[in-house]
């Protein structure tokens, strides 16, 4: 055994403390025990609360339930939000591809953002977003993204911002076949509590919102929360 301040192996007994030896260094005086239970929580812990974040309950609604403060669960939404990408990179390039756009509000309900998402039309999951207000600047955003696809067709609903951008012989305006991003904006209102049209949870940030979008375009597409990252940022601070 040795001293985990200086390292030296003259170490005896002193007394107990917490039902555990309690051992002291005689060269530096240290006093430690032999084992310490490791802090905070584990990471099954997490991943509950982080999976009921993305299956629709809000972080009050996680407090009451798991008896863990509702601002933990935020940091953690925040630290393994800021770990991964918009959307996880598509393997294939959409033949055609649907565009759609999701109402919401930050703070307060006049204070309204869109949330601007393209998919592919045969393959389940969002490949691309943008948040901001309703404008053509915003959707410039999401084309700078989209217009290297090069699809055969763009499917949108009516919006005049989208014929600025795409070319009449590639758009298709239709909302039969829209059924994919409405969808995929169905499910965000169903597994994100802030997205849901009757609640009292709401985004009081555009960050918060960016995060938890996010960890449930990864949720949905991979079925799990990547709580390891947690570990991993924990780990690196400890170094550092």
């Amino acid at each position: 055994m040795q001293c985990p301040r200086c390292e030296s192996t003259h170490i005896r007994k002193n007394g107990w403390q917490r039902g555990k030896q309690n051992y002291i260094c005689v060269s530096c005086g240290r006093q430690f025990i032999d084992s310490y239970e490791p802090k905070g929580y584990s990471e099954d812990f997490k991943r509950e609360c982080l999976e009921m974040y993305v299956n629709g309950s809000g972080f009050r609604a996680i407090e009451r339930v798991k008896k863990v403060h509702h601002t933990t669960v935020i940091n953690w939404v925040k630290e393994v939000g800021n770990t991964l990408v918009d959307a996880p990179e598509s393997q294939e390039i959409p033949e055609v591809t649907e565009i759609d756009e999701l109402e919401t509000f930050i703070g307060f309900k006049k204070n309204k953002i869109w949330l601007w998402t393209a998919v592919d039309h045969k393959v389940p999951g969002v490949i691309a977003w943008v948040l901001g207000d309703r404008s053509a600047e915003t959707f410039k955003r999401l084309w700078q993204r989209i217009k290297c696809w090069h699809s055969y067709f763009y499917v949108t609903d009516g919006y005049p911002v989208y014929p600025c951008f795409i070319d009449s012989g590639d758009h298709l305006v239709s909302k039969t076949y829209m059924t994919r991003v409405e969808g995929e904006n169905s499910r965000f209102r169903h597994y994100l509590a802030r997205l849901h049209r009757k609640t009292f949870c709401y985004s009081k940030s555009e960050e918060m919102l960016k995060l938890s979008i996010r960890l449930v375009i990864h949720y949905l597409k991979y079925g799990s929360v990547p709580v390891r990252a947690l570990r991993a940022r924990n780990l690196e601070a400890i170094a550092l």
